[in-house]
């Protein structure tokens, strides 16, 4: 019996900034993958995780990650990756959220940045505050000083939300950040698309999302 369905939110309830990347990358003759490679480089601490535990300002994530990523092959500055970040909201995934909420509990662990760093977008501020507000609790990277994939993000949550993690459903893009959470004892989903991830969960819960 699921009683709680966990979240990721960038990548999961809004589009994957990856594809922005790659768009970034072949206008600028810029080598394939660099900034997720630069990204997945030393994960517990490079630029991008420093900054999502707010260890860092973003003058230095951007110079922290322009050095990064010359020494896979191109220098990318920092300030140029934050405004690549801003995805679009799956519909779809949001009306899974609140179908699922009138069940099971809801929580979301992502791994954000501060909330200066990439500048004002009130329109995209209101729109992900209302999904944020569908949640029984949100933990986020920059507020604790923790991030995906430290096993500690996880029990926290199922801590709050008090439940068995092994009646939990997590999603998350990322393998990475699915592994503890599968060690864990969680049902894990990785997030290719809306249909391939809603008809996982749905399998999974034995609840109509759509």
């Amino acid at each position: 019996m699921i009683e709680a369905v966990i979240w990721d939110f960038g990548g999961v309830l809004t589009t994957s900034p990856f594809e922005a990347f790659m768009r970034y990358e072949t206008e600028r003759g810029l080598p394939a993958d660099i900034i997720r490679r630069t990204n997945a480089a030393n994960h517990l601490e490079n630029a991008w995780a420093k900054f999502e535990r707010a260890e860092i300002d973003i003058d230095a994530f951007d110079e922290l990650f322009a050095a990064e990523s010359k020494a896979l092959g191109a220098e990318i500055r920092g300030k140029d990756v934050l405004p690549l970040l801003s995805g679009d909201l799956r519909p779809e995934m949001v009306e899974a959220l609140k179908r699922i909420k009138a069940t099971c509990k809801t929580g979301c662990i992502t791994n954000n940045l501060p909330a200066n760093a990439i500048g004002s977008r009130s329109g995209r501020t209101l729109y992900v505050a209302e999904v944020m507000a569908l949640f029984d609790h949100v933990i986020e990277s920059a507020k604790i000083g923790l991030r995906k994939p430290d096993p500690r993000i996880y029990r926290m949550m199922v801590e709050t939300l008090g439940v068995n993690p092994k009646h939990c459903v997590y999603l998350d893009d990322l393998g990475v950040n699915l592994k503890p959470a599968r060690e864990m004892g969680m049902t894990t989903i990785k997030v290719l698309n809306a249909a391939q991830a809603i008809g996982e969960l749905e399998a999974a819960t034995g609840l109509k999302l759509r």
